[in-house]
């Protein structure tokens, strides 16, 4: 098994903490990963985009003029595309943009990313922040302390812990995850993943 460091809150080693090779030791599978991030993403757009076609604009119910003899183009109605304020041509409708992909995957590729955040060094384990109550303060000297300030950052908490949320919420370039939410795309949208010492165990269980 893969030993880290874990760090308190002042940047001092505080133990160590032994990864599970089945977790942070496999060979990140980058096909997979592609996959599961391309279809969280297109699971966020709302598909709500519409435009009226010929048939759903108002106006245009009779001829403008007569098929001939009037030297003009023959036109049959008003809310053709080519006329101002006519139907558009080939425009959005409301559509799913869900994709399908396995349960399977997802976990390989949230494994996939942990090993490789792990091989590039850009993993961090802490103990768990113990704030008594919210102090965004305490919160920048935490990370100065880590050495991360000013850097990309998403941080992996307990669901309750609720101090520890509103002590970081404010800080720019800082993404909080519970661990209820992990996800591949916010483990690998940073410069550092931190992930809180109680949350591991719970990250190893159901990812393993």
């Amino acid at each position: 098994m893969t030993s880290i460091e874990i760090k308190n809150a002042e940047g001092k080693a505080a133990g160590k903490a032994e990864l599970a090779p089945s977790v942070f030791g496999v060979t990140p599978n980058v096909h997979v990963m592609h996959q599961v991030v391309r279809a969280q993403q297109a699971s966020w757009r709302q598909g709500t985009h519409a435009t009226k076609t010929r048939g759903m604009v108002s106006g245009g119910g009779r001829k403008p003029w007569r098929q001939k003899d009037t030297g003009r183009a023959r036109q049959g109605t008003i809310r053709a595309p080519q006329w101002r304020g006519g139907g558009a041509v080939f425009g959005p409708h409301p559509r799913d943009y869900h994709l399908k992909v396995n349960r399977k995957e997802v976990k390989l590729a949230m494994r996939s990313a942990l090993s490789a955040k792990l091989a590039d060094d850009q993993l961090m384990i802490v103990e768990d922040f113990s704030f008594e109550k919210p102090h965004t303060k305490d919160a920048v000297a935490a990370l100065k302390a880590l050495g991360v300030d000013g850097k990309r950052v998403t941080i992996v908490l307990p669901a309750d812990d609720a101090n520890t949320y509103l002590s970081f919420r404010n800080i720019p370039k800082v993404t909080l995850l519970p661990v209820t939410d992990i996800n591949t795309y916010d483990f690998i949208d940073n410069k550092v993943l931190i992930i809180s010492k109680s949350c591991l165990e719970r990250i190893e269980e159901v990812l393993a």
